[in-house]
């Protein structure tokens, strides 16, 4: 084997070993990252996508392109639009990107779960009417809720006899607050398994 081609193999290794040590680190040490800038602010970037931060994402991008080789610009090119489609709940760019860039596309339920996120808390891009609507939603789905969780208090309590109004209400708003407390943490901890997972791949691909 050529030794340039074995220097190039050996260069590749060693940025893959230090992008994965680069996921570990918190946004202020890959701030701080200099070495492997590129990939520092990329993961900064798809980091800020998770938060639906799409300027900051689109920032931290921009810089990992200036810093990054001529022969990484494409991939990171094709990262940068996944993540922004993440950041701006534009879910039917988002499939695509992530098929140009060669990952899994989101599941069936993580892209209704998209639309819905962008139906409740719309871009700031998206306009004033599109505000307006995601209000109303939240107000109509919260009734929703609070009408279904008083009815099944009411209807677990028939066989004992039955509940008072103000005892269905009371238990009602405990069962909401258990079930969305359930959501939050089981949620959390998924988005999380996500998130690492995402980082991973990106370091993997920048470092190639």
């Amino acid at each position: 084997m050529p030794k340039q081609q074995r220097a190039v193999r050996i260069e590749q290794k060693g940025q893959q070993a230090a992008m994965q040590q680069l996921e570990t680190k918190s946004d202020e040490e890959l701030e701080g990252e200099t070495r492997y800038r590129s990939a520092a602010q990329a993961i900064l970037g798809a980091r800020a996508a998770e938060r639906y931060d799409g300027p900051t994402a689109r920032a931290h991008f921009q810089r990992a392109l200036a810093a990054a080789r001529p022969q990484e610009r494409m991939q990171l090119r094709r990262m940068a639009d996944a993540s922004l489609a993440l950041a701006e709940r534009r879910a039917g760019d988002l499939k695509i990107a992530t098929e140009r860039l060669g990952v899994e596309s989101p599941t069936g339920r993580q892209m209704f779960g998209l639309r819905l996120v962008g139906l409740i808390a719309p871009p700031k891009s998206a306009g004033l009417f599109a505000r307006l609507r995601g209000i109303v939603v939240v107000l109509v789905a919260i009734i929703a809720i609070l009408l279904l969780a008083f009815g099944i208090v009411k209807l677990i309590a028939l066989p004992f006899g039955g509940a008072s109004l103000d005892l269905s209400i009371f238990y009602g708003f405990v069962l909401v607050f258990v079930v969305l407390g359930a959501f939050i943490f089981f949620g959390r901890r998924r988005q999380k398994a996500a998130v690492a997972k995402r980082e991973s791949d990106l370091a993997a691909r920048v470092g190639r």
